[in-house]
This record gives structure tokens, C-alpha cells and sequence, in this order.
């Protein structure tokens, strides 16, 4: 039997058919060192290999195996998906949260708005540039640099949400939103984090269900429009995980 290549799915009651050996992959591989994009003022991630007494996990070092250690933070080295539990106090794990896997998804480009010494996603921005209603939204900024590929962002003030867009995403019932910058708040906000507060509504009925994912990366090729989404996850019980968010062309 061969592979399955084309699929039919109906997301939102809308019929979708894709092409499953195309994937437009928007996530960034984690690896050891610094060629990596970088937040939060921590160390670089390694991976390295297992030492126990003489023996080293290296098929290199003679070892029959690779046996590696990783040691990395899913916030700060690379595409990562996080849920409510990233800012409660109640724990909430990404792995009970994320339950489906498949969403129409908008990708939409945005060049963010210039307010004092920041870098701004507006409200009127967002409504500008989406056509639907879909269930997810991927942000991509502009300009759209490969460096974001590696950037070093601590320290920087990267682009962010405004409280309003945030509002307004959640109200007009998107449930997942990826972002190609650090995080959807300032950088150094005093620890408001009013944009992650607005779109989970934590103040009101908690939306355990949605989903913030940062740190995509959307090449250029990949035109705006809609998507089907394949929003995948490692089983972490954290409140946030690497992730691999695949998109794929909607015929």
C-alpha cells in the first residue's frame, strides 16, 4: 500500500483538502551552542554527550550508541507553545491543555507600529490584514529577515502585542495564535504581561483550551492566506513545550 499523500478534513464546516506530502514547516530546529534565536538572558541550549565514570555516550568516542543530554529552556531557545498555566499560579500543563491538533489557520504579515521606543501589533493593524475568522492566526513581522533565525533577543525590546489586540483576537474567537517574535508582550513590562493576560481572559472565564506559540519562523515563499494548521507538540507536562507547527496549502 502506498503512502497517503492528499487528505480531506472539515475544519470550522469548512471542507479542507490538502497535499500531506507538501508541509510548510514554520518551526526552528533547537541545536547545541549558539546558532540558535535566543531570549531571556539565560546560556546557550547543548547537547551533549552522557559521561559516566570512563564512558562517554559517542559513537565517535567508541561508544555502540549516541546518548545525548539536552538541556534547554522552551521559552527562550526556539519555537515553543505554551498555555494559561505560563502565567497562573494554578498549574496547568500544555500536554492536558492541547487536545486537537488541526486548526484553519490566517497567516498574515504585519509591520509593526512605531509608539515611543517600541515596536507595536495594534488592534487596527490586525484588522486590517485578516480576511476571516479562522481558529488560528500565525503573525508574521516585517521586515522578515533569515536572522531571525538566530537572533539574540535579550535586551532588545522586540515587537509586541498591544493589550487591544490581544482583546480582539480572543473575542473574535481565535484560539491559537503563533508569533514569529520572543513572546506577544514587552520584553520588560514590570511583569504585566497584559497581552498573554488578555488573550487566555484570565480575569474572566480562563481559556484553558487556547494557545500561544512564539518563535516561529515563516519564510517568505509562504504566501499570506488561509491554512490548515497541524499545531504539533512534544508531551511535555510543563506549561509550555517545543513544538513544531506545520502548515499546509489548502486546495
Amino acid at each position: 500500500m502506498g503512502a497517503i499523500t492528499t487528505a480531506t478534513f472539515t475544519v470550522n464546516a469548512r471542507t479542507c483538502k490538502v497535499d500531506l506530502s507538501k508541509p510548510l514547516d514554520i518551526s526552528m530546529p533547537l541545536k547545541s551552542g549558539n546558532d540558535n534565536p535566543h531570549a531571556w538572558y539565560i546560556d546557550n541550549p547543548s547537547i551533549v554527550p552522557v559521561v559516566i565514570g570512563d564512558w562517554e555516550g559517542s559513537v565517535q568516542q567508541g561508544a555502540s550508541t549516541n546518548f545525548n543530554n539536552i538541556y534547554f529552556n522552551p521559552h527562550a531557545h526556539g519555537t515553543h507553545t505554551e498555555c494559561v498555566g505560563h502565567i497562573t499560579e494554578d498549574f496547568y500543563s500544555i500536554n492536558e491543555c492541547l487536545q486537537n491538533f488541526f486548526f484553519l489557520a490566517e497567516l498574515i504579515s504585519i509591520t509593526p507600529e512605531k509608539k515611543g521606543d517600541d515596536l507595536v501589533i495594534t488592534k487596527q493593524k490586525l484588522q486590517a490584514q485578516l480576511t476571516t475568522r479562522p481558529e488560528a492566526v500565525v503573525i508574521r513581522t516585517l521586515p522578515n529577515l533569515t536572522s531571525k533565525r538566530t537572533q539574540k533577543y535579550s535586551h532588545t525590546n522586540p515587537p509586541y502585542l498591544t493589550e487591544n489586540a490581544a482583546i480582539y483576537l480572543r473575542e473574535m474567537g481565535v484560539q491559537h495564535l503563533l508569533v514569529d517574535m520572543p513572546s506577544v508582550d514587552r520584553e520588560d513590562d514590570g511583569g504585566t504581561l497584559l497581552a498573554h493576560k488578555a488573550f487566555w481572559n484570565v480575569l474572566g472565564n480562563i481559556r484553558k483550551e487556547a494557545t500561544i506559540t512564539e518563535f516561529v519562523y515563516v519564510p517568505n515563499q509562504i504566501k499570506d492566506g488561509l491554512y490548515l494548521l497541524n499545531l504539533q507538540i512534544a508531551s511535555f507536562h510543563n506549561d509550555a513545550t517545543p513544538s513544531k507547527p506545520t502548515l499546509y496549502k489548502i486546495k
